[in-house]
């Protein structure tokens, strides 16, 4: 598959709080707002919660691209669990970027409840930007299995 290829698809696996992304994901069901299939959203109580691990794992099993979705800066039901991810997210890059991995593949976002057109063009966008990079060096080469949401859910459950 080159990077040109039309018939890519990417697989992304969003990261969602609870309170403000989850919500506004919904909402944009409820809008009948579309975004591509390869998407996977996973529901999350707050992604200042989300270690080093949940990130490297979904590279390592198939995502070409990750996005967190917190909520508002200040807006935080857990206080400052969005600033705390926000800052994890960009040291991740920085060790995405020294293994090899173009940093673009994560991205974090912050929407609202109420905001679920912008997370839909946030995520059109994110699979745009993935596009271009083409599909994940890691994709296919690594012994686990290909992106399941079963293993992400477990690690969710035992926060």
């Amino acid at each position: 598959m080159t990077m040109n290829d039309k018939s890519f698809e990417p697989k992304i696996l969003a990261f969602c709080c609870h309170y403000c992304a989850y919500a506004s994901a919904d909402l944009a069901g409820s809008m009948r707002l579309q975004y591509p299939s390869g998407v996977r959203i996973l529901r999350t109580p707050c992604t200042g919660r989300l270690e080093v691990e949940y990130y490297m794992r979904a590279f390592e099993n198939g995502a070409d691209g990750v996005l967190v979705a917190g909520c508002l800066e200040g807006g935080c039901h857990f206080i400052e669990g969005n600033l705390l991810a926000k800052k994890r997210v960009a040291a991740i890059k920085e060790i995405l970027q020294e293994s090899g991995i173009v940093k673009e593949r994560l991205r974090m976002i912050n929407v609202a409840a109420s905001q679920g057109p912008n997370l839909v063009a946030a995520i059109h966008d994110m699979v745009n930007t993935v596009k271009e990079l083409g599909p994940s060096l890691l994709r296919g080469k690594t012994n686990g299995p290909e992106l399941e949401l079963k293993e992400f859910e477990t690690l969710n459950s035992q926060q």
